[in-house]
């Protein structure tokens, strides 16, 4: 087991990879623990929830909204919930986004960790201390920054994954060593079956390196004014076009970064190859690379983006493979720009 630490305004968050699930007791304080899952997690795990009050969730993005904020406040009344209370969010991306939403504004606040059950949770979703939920169809629209108290991440919990979702989290693992770290990449390029097939090693491996680049960004800026920013590759028109077809958050960023590769090359920042590089990984990984999306369409849903600061936008581009940069564009530009390469 590895540990990695980050320090947050108020807290100070442990991320444990490669933790066994059976040793949660060890990081949960004495008194009462509510542990929020969905309908998925339960039914696979049954037996790890025996001693909690437990609230199920639906899983699915179409309910991460306020709707089930509201049905969680309200168990957590019928539970009496009070202040000393802790909350063990156990799931995906979804349920740690949230449970951490939710114990950070109920009573102004509880204590709180996830235990993350799939890799995209795992390597960036459950990481990092933002917790929120989508609102009128815009992801992440309103929420919180506050760290959970730890993140556990066993890797036997992946097992139970369905191949899809796998994917999804390795567009995730792919943008950190585009950002971030080019031995990575060539380490992804090099043992991609092994990495699909989640031989223990190599994902224990992928998901340490992911923490620990996210760890390091957010250690320098945890509310996004700068560093943090650049976790956000791809995911200004990966959101948009999650947003408008229901795919994977993992399938709708890796065509997000393709674009994005793209704008960084017409940008005179990096080669034709490196883009070509860049394409031909996320595709090993079966990951998409293309939308039939209509450009109109997308572009208007990014328009809404949280990144939006008045007409321009913060959108991250490849000063080279494994290392990025963050560039306030006019939305006009941005346009110009996104129409020169739309296919």
């Amino acid at each position: 087991m590895k540990e990695l630490i980050i320090e947050g305004r108020n807290s100070q968050s442990r991320i444990l990879v490669g933790e066994k699930v059976a040793n949660l007791g060890n990081y949960l304080p004495a008194g009462k623990v509510v542990a929020i899952t969905d309908e998925n997690v339960i039914a696979l795990y049954p037996s790890l929830f025996n001693g909690f009050e437990t609230i199920i969730i639906q899983p699915g993005e179409d309910h991460k909204n306020g709707l089930t904020v509201e049905s969680i406040y309200n168990d957590l009344l019928i539970l009496e919930a009070d202040r000393s209370t802790f909350v063990v969010g156990f799931g995906g991306g979804l349920v740690c986004d949230i449970a951490g939403y939710v114990a950070s504004t109920y009573m102004r606040g509880l204590r709180f960790g996830f235990v993350s059950s799939t890799l995209l949770s795992q390597v960036d979703a459950s990481v990092g201390g933002k917790n929120g939920v989508n609102f009128q169809g815009f992801k992440n629209m309103i929420g919180t920054f506050n760290q959970p108290e730890f993140v556990l991440c066993d890797p036997a919990l992946l097992n139970t994954l369905p191949e899809k979702e796998v994917r999804s989290g390795f567009g995730e693992i792919i943008k950190h060593s585009l950002i971030a770290d080019s031995g990575m990449l060539s380490f992804l390029e090099k043992n991609r079956e092994k990495a699909l097939s989640l031989h223990p090693e190599v994902i224990e491996y992928l998901v340490f390196k992911s923490v620990e680049i996210k760890s390091a960004i957010v250690n320098l800026d945890e509310t996004e004014k700068g560093e943090r920013r650049k976790l956000n590759f791809g995911h200004t028109l990966g959101h948009a076009i999650e947003s408008l077809t229901g795919q994977t958050h993992g399938e709708s960023v890796a065509i997000g970064m393709v674009l994005a590769a793209r704008i960084s090359n017409l940008y005179g920042l990096i080669s034709s190859e490196e883009v070509r590089r860049a394409e031909s990984l996320i595709e090993s990984f079966d990951l998409p690379t293309t939308t039939k999306l209509g450009f109109d369409a997308v572009f208007n849903q990014l328009t809404k983006d949280k990144k939006r600061d008045n007409n321009n936008i913060h959108f991250v581009m490849l000063e080279n493979l494994g290392n990025a940069s963050v560039r306030s564009i006019n939305l006009k530009e941005l346009r110009t720009v996104l129409e020169k390469i739309w296919k």
